[in-house]
């Protein structure tokens, strides 16, 4: 209990935004949007079943290790993109056919990869209005529907969120979906929401999913996340929610323990009431106390909660740091348009390489909605030392006038910077290239980096659930594996942190079983392959031409 009290009065100092600090200086980094110009031609349409939604899978389909891209259409097929870029090169996408109906292209809401069967290929987990999508990874990019083989068919839902963590002991993956308003309850759209589903697999030698457990009650999810909220190494399971479509409802946290259904956390054991019209979730643990924080996007504002410091770590009692930390993005920061904004994708990502996280948001009104922002830019904000947050979105070249929805930030042409895909509503995906912070001669690399690569053999083979522990002098950082959050976009592959004027970094791994590697010794801008039970540490070095 002293040492809990003493991390909670760390992260206290951490969050405190004390006024008369002298502001911190960064790089910002220059975003060039060039998706036409990268051969990225696609949008995202349709009424009003397709104003949520709008999600990108970012995954290696192929086996080269540069990230590929699976985009949702709504009423416009989904499309793959195969990523041709080499090595700090302009970026280079081509589209590639999916031997998929056209039925089972349409009406995609969202995709997540993850690698259910433990193979050498990914998996993806394609959501939709009506039947979702199981699709088997093989070679060269190609996917077979195995929603019959694994037991699964497919519902008839409106489906909007996705998680995935692979329990105690368990070869293959636990999943949760997340489900938005019921189509075919009476007074429908208004309070009627179709319940989520909690799947897990049925056995140990072949891959099949027991009948879904039914998360009710259910207000409407956007976005679900496992995570170990307070160290116990068992996940729980975070919902955000919209508000029931406008009436009750709330966010909640599923405690998840093994073998045995789900179960809410109620007000009795610490979880406080929450109403926002839930989007999006993002976890980092922003102060390194082992306890992670969660922004949340909303229409109106985005909350960043932290663990309250008086609960006991049995009792997920949180408080609300945005507003002294300056990530609350209500309203525009740029333009004339002073109402409030509309957020959807939420990802912690360190864009600038200083070793500290930034917060990207996806921005764009629902439809014409009058009382929300019609002009309402995604944000970039830059993480500072005291914990607080600077808007650099215009500066940074990201401010355009879009409807964004889902998103990843992810290194594309593997040259250590993080660039941007943003999902647009009804016009062009938005495909940003990081090229470093500008300068009066022109650009240059930002801070030093490292980007991991984690393998288990034989199960769990991405190491979902998995925490990276990084440090470089009095620095440290940490990343857990994860499948799930954002809004309707999920990522699989390399590991990025910012690694600022370091040149070397000591790494750590707690496995998902709880067992903890030894330090791995490496050397800054490079691409690091740690693999379970190994002894070295590899180097992958990417294409050049």
């Amino acid at each position: 209990m002293q040492l809990r009290l003493l991390l909670n009065l760390t992260s206290l100092l951490v969050f405190s935004n004390i006024a008369a600090a002298e502001p911190v200086p960064f790089d910002v980094p220059h975003m060039v949007e060039e998706a036409r110009q990268a051969g990225v031609n696609h949008a995202y349409t349709g009424p009003w079943e397709f104003f949520v939604g709008g999600g990108v899978a970012s995954f290696d389909c192929n086996g080269d290790r540069f990230p590929d891209l699976f985009l949702a259409g709504g009423k416009n097929p989904a499309q793959l993109f195969v990523n041709q870029s080499v090595a700090g090169g302009p970026l280079k996408f081509k589209q590639q056919a999916l031997s998929l109906s056209q039925k089972h292209l349409t009406q995609v809401l969202g995709a997540y990869p993850v690698n259910f069967n433990n193979d050498d290929h990914t998996d993806v987990v394609v959501l939709r209005l009506g039947e979702n999508l199981f699709l088997q990874g093989g070679p060269d990019c190609t996917f077979e529907l195995a929603n019959n083989g694994l037991g699964y068919d497919g519902g008839r839902d409106w489906s909007t969120a996705f998680a995935a963590t692979w329990e105690a002991d368990a070869t293959y993956p636990t999943l949760a979906i997340g489900n938005y308003v019921d189509r075919s309850a009476p007074g429908t759209p208004w309070g009627t929401c179709a319940a989520g589903e909690f799947l897990r697999p049925s056995g140990t030698d072949t891959l099949r999913f027991d009948e879904p457990f039914l998360l009710e009650p259910s207000h409407c999810t956007l976005s679900m996340l496992f995570t170990d909220w307070n160290k116990s190494g068992q996940p729980a399971l975070r919902v955000t929610n919209d508000r029931q479509y406008y009436r009750g409802g709330q966010e909640q946290l599923w405690r998840v323990d093994s073998n045995r259904p789900p179960r809410q956390f109620s007000s009795s054991q610490g979880w406080k009431r929450l109403r926002i019209w839930g989007m999006g979730i993002a976890e980092a643990d922003l102060n390194q106390d082992g306890f992670p924080e969660y922004a949340l996007s909303s229409m109106g504002d985005t909350m960043l909660q932290t663990l309250d410091p008086d609960a006991d770590e049995d009792r997920p009692t949180y408080r609300d740091v945005a507003y002294e930390n300056g990530v609350t993005a209500h309203r525009p920061y740029t333009g004339t348009d002073l109402k409030p904004s509309t957020g959807w994708h939420t990802q912690f990502a360190d864009l600038n390489n200083d070793t500290r996280l930034d917060l990207f948001i996806a921005k764009g009104n629902v439809e014409a909605m009058p009382d929300f922002a019609a002009y309402d830019p995604d944000n970039l904000l830059l993480g500072g030392l005291d914990g607080s947050f600077t808007e650099t979105g215009e500066e940074a070249g990201i401010a355009l006038d879009t409807r964004g929805r889902g998103g990843a930030v992810v290194d594309l042409n593997a040259d250590g910077m993080l660039d941007l895909v943003v999902v647009n509503r009804h016009t062009n995906t938005s495909v940003f290239r990081n090229q470093g912070a500008r300068t009066d001669w022109g650009h240059r690399a930002m801070g030093n980096w490292l980007a991991l690569e984690l393998k288990i053999p034989k199960t769990n083979v991405n190491a979902v659930g998995a925490r990276v522990s990084v440090k470089t002098g009095n620095v440290n950082q940490s990343r857990t594996v994860q499948i799930g959050g954002g809004h309707a976009s999920g990522q699989l592959g390399f590991i990025h942190i910012g690694l600022g004027v370091a040149e070397r970094a000591s790494i750590r791994v707690q496995w998902p079983n709880g067992d903890w590697s030894h330090d791995y010794r490496v050397f800054a801008n490079n691409f690091v392959q740690i693999t379970k039970g190994q002894d070295e540490a590899l180097y992958w070095y990417p294409r050049q031409h």
